[in-house]
């Protein structure tokens, strides 16, 4: 039987998503509790890939479990053997041919800064930034990231293409905290955090729109982009 799993984890205790050989992956963490509740090795595959220190409310993952056992229990047995810092949100059955990855329709990641605070218990789930922000500047230069268009200069690492499609950014402002989210159909390593940089940068004074639009429009030309640290990153929602 295959199921989908929809999970939240705290990013800072761990090294990214994807499995590692130090075992400190959230995907270690996963295939470590279903292997106990199988009694053999179950594989667990995700949506995507976060870094070390990106949070997720809502990633979704997906694997093969054949022991008889209800949704209700399987949910129950996970979390309750589960490191504290990851939860299983909702479980439920697909079919056989169904790919966490390749099913996806939409992706929604959110960037959370706070501004011009000092506060040592949100420095691991926030970018606190001790400066003021044009976010009206920010906004305007934000569009400039909509539709389909060639991230190569907002990505880490080579690729054989860097096409995206960015279907909306939004800005919430409730001070002190500003709050940036991406909507999109896929998104690369680094590419949220290049973009808010990026942002950041404008909102600073530190670079033009008129920068921002060569570094989309050129992607060949080496562009210099700030990256946002991860901690202040959340998966927050997968559609499929």
């Amino acid at each position: 039987m295959r199921y989908l799993a929809r999970i939240s984890y705290d990013g800072s205790k761990f090294l990214g998503f994807q499995r590692l050989k130090n075992g400190k992956g959230v995907q270690n963490e996963l295939e470590r509790v279903l292997s106990i509740l199988a009694k053999k090795h179950v594989f667990v595959h995700g949506a995507g890939r976060t870094d070390a220190g990106v949070h997720a409310l809502d990633q979704c993952i997906h694997f093969d479990l054949d022991i008889p056992i209800s949704l209700d229990k399987l949910k129950y047995a996970m979390n309750r053997l589960l490191n504290s810092a990851v939860l299983v949100n909702d479980i439920q059955e697909v079919s056989d041919d169904f790919h966490a990855r390749y099913a996806v329709k939409e992706k929604t990641y959110e960037y959370v800064i706070v501004l011009k605070e000092k506060n040592v218990f949100l420095h691991d789930y926030v970018y606190l930034l001790d400066q003021d922000l044009d976010i009206e500047k920010m906004e305007e230069a934000s569009k400039l990231f909509l539709g389909i268009h060639n991230f190569k200069n907002f990505v880490s690492g080579d690729r054989e293409q860097f096409m995206a499609s960015i279907l909306d950014i939004q800005f919430s402002l409730k001070k002190p905290c500003l709050k940036i989210s991406f909507k999109g159909h896929s998104f690369y390593r680094y590419m949220v955090r290049s973009m808010v940089g990026a942002l950041i940068d404008v909102g600073l004074n530190k670079v033009s729109k008129s920068q921002i639009k060569q570094a989309i429009e050129s992607p060949n030309e080496r562009f210099h982009v700030s990256v946002a640290p991860s901690r202040g990153l959340y998966l927050k929602k997968i559609v499929y």
